[in-house]
């Protein structure tokens, strides 16, 4: 959950540790299953920004890392930073106060 008054600094910040680590998560030959949509929100709520790479098990199969990286975005309603090659960082999208 973001805190609030968190800046646009913060974001980069968590974006910026996102890009430069390893992937949090892989996404292999089975494709975007409950399972891997469940543990990146998990990681999503925990750490605000995290890599996903696509395995070209998943590739050679006719689907493009930007087409994965929508579905997941529009499933979880989180927020697509940019996509390189076979990975791509997603931020949680801030969420509203009522």
């Amino acid at each position: 959950m973001w805190l609030r008054g968190e800046d646009s600094l913060q974001k980069k910040k968590k974006v910026k540790e996102a890009i430069s680590g390893k992937a949090d998560v892989r996404i292999g030959k089975s494709g975007v299953t409950p399972e891997i949509l469940k543990e990146i929100e998990t990681r999503l709520k925990k750490k605000g920004a995290i890599k996903v790479r696509v395995l070209k098990s998943l590739l050679s199969q006719g689907v493009t890392t930007e087409e994965i990286a929508k579905h997941i975005t529009s499933s979880l309603d989180a927020e697509l930073v940019g996509v390189r090659g076979h990975v791509f960082v997603l931020l949680k999208k801030k969420e509203r106060s009522r």
